[in-house]
């Protein structure tokens, strides 16, 4: 990707809206430092900027990407390439961002996971105590079960972050 090519892409859409680089920044809520860093090339703003300089200058976000208009019979070839173009130039490997938030969803969810394991554990514990053997042979298919439903819930979380949610 070709942050050059963006950044002076949009320093012309902002001259055709005849913006100053500071009047740009009040609409974005954003200082004109940073409205310059993208037209230098230095910076590629953050996705939501990215929405609303689409909106604001009525181009797609691909046509910004690709830092040119597009004709409709190139519109998806570009997007093609953009996107793999991006998606080879992340940092990070999938595996990496699964991992990443699985850990996440792990520290975030700590408390109740323990918590139930505790009181799952007491449920064995006082079911082997008191001789209630229906209780303490639940026990162990119940932290099955919560296991289960737990991890679905992690892996539910992590694809949300991964690929966003289904709808």
């Amino acid at each position: 990707m070709d942050t050059i090519k963006i950044g002076i892409f949009l320093a012309e859409l902002r001259k055709e809206q005849n913006l100053t680089q500071e009047a740009l920044g009040e609409k974005l809520g954003v200082t004109n430092k940073t409205v310059s860093r993208w037209e230098n090339g230095n910076y590629l703003p953050p996705v939501e900027m990215l929405q609303e300089l689409s909106k604001l200058y009525a181009v797609s976000i691909n046509e910004i990407l690709c830092g040119e208009r597009l004709k409709q019979d190139e519109y998806q070839a570009k997007a093609e390439e953009t996107i793999t173009g991006i998606l080879s130039g992340s940092p990070f490997s999938f595996k990496e961002r699964s991992d990443f938030w699985k850990r996440k969803w792990q520290k975030d969810h700590l408390v109740a996971n323990v918590a139930l394991a505790a009181i799952l554990l007491v449920m064995l514990v006082a079911g082997i105590l008191l001789s209630e053997p229906l209780v303490a042979g639940l026990a162990p298919i119940l932290a099955v079960v919560v296991y289960m439903v737990r991890r679905n819930n992690m892996m539910i979380y992590v694809e949300n972050n991964l690929y966003g949610p289904v709808k």
